[in-house]
């Protein structure tokens, strides 16, 4: 029989051989999904891929599972929420500082005025593009229907790498590698197209009451329509326009009225 005094004496050896090792979940398994072939996405991908995955997986969430994406124009906050497999709801993935923007509060009216968009927008593999001079790119697809009728004018809005922009937002190289990987497994694994929402800034009872005398403060209203049924249901809901307003109803496969 080994005397108490011992034990601290054989236990040592131990301390010798123990690692802190990172914490991964035992059951870890690299999706099986199809990303583009493009060099350059290619590239992007293997280096993100390994990272991305098993955060992914710390929170339930797979690569190449739908997704989500909403912007905040007055915060510079880039939301990405992810579509769990237990649950037919979007929940929050990571969020991005904004690195580059240009503009003020309020919606793009016209080619050159530098404004970004807000509103309901959506992007698809069409409008991926990895020869981008700003490392990596997507097109988020305005001017929309309700763009369109309201005559307003402009192109080529993106979300894009780098930390200086005009009109799109402005990511960084490292971000955007992420955010584009993960864009580009959803479109090319079964999701028809990822909606992109632009808001001025969060809405809040208190921050939708200190835009009370601003001249878009009804636009914004109608925005907050949009954007309170998705903090109710977690479900992005589809936009159409009617008579000059977005009109909202519960997502559906396609893009209609967008």
């Amino acid at each position: 029989m080994k005397t108490p005094w011992l034990l601290p004496v054989l236990l040592i050896p131990c301390f010798g051989q123990c690692e802190d090792k990172p914490r991964q979940r035992p059951d870890f398994v690299p999706a099986d999904v199809r990303l583009s072939s493009h060099p350059r996405a290619a590239a992007a991908a293997a280096r993100v891929r390994p990272t991305l995955e098993r955060d992914l997986w710390e929170k339930d969430m797979r690569l190449g599972e739908q997704v989500f994406l909403r912007a905040f124009k007055e915060e510079r906050v880039l939301e990405i929420f992810v579509k769990r497999r237990a649950a037919e709801k979007f929940e929050l993935y990571r969020s991005y500082h904004v690195a580059g923007t240009s503009g003020s509060l309020g919606p793009k009216l016209a080619e050159g005025d530098g404004q970004v968009p807000e509103g309901f927008y959506y992007t698809g593999l069409n409008s991926l593009n990895p020869d981008s001079m700003y490392h990596l790119s997507f097109n988020i697809g305005y001017p929309n229907a309700y763009d369109r009728f309201h005559q307003r004018t402009g192109s080529h809005i993106m979300i894009h790498g780098n930390n200086i922009s005009i009109g799109c937002l402005a990511m960084t190289d490292e971000k955007i590698e992420e955010i584009y990987t993960i864009v580009d497994a959803a479109l090319r694994n079964g999701q028809p197209f990822v909606r992109v929402h632009v808001f001025p800034f969060r809405m809040t009872e208190e921050r939708m009451a200190r835009a009370t005398e601003n001249p878009n403060k009804p636009f914004w209203d109608n925005l907050r329509e949009g954007h309170d049924l998705f903090e109710k249901s977690s479900i992005p809901p589809e936009a159409d326009v009617e008579q000059g307003r977005y009109a909202f109803k519960d997502a559906v496969a396609g893009p209609a009225g967008q």
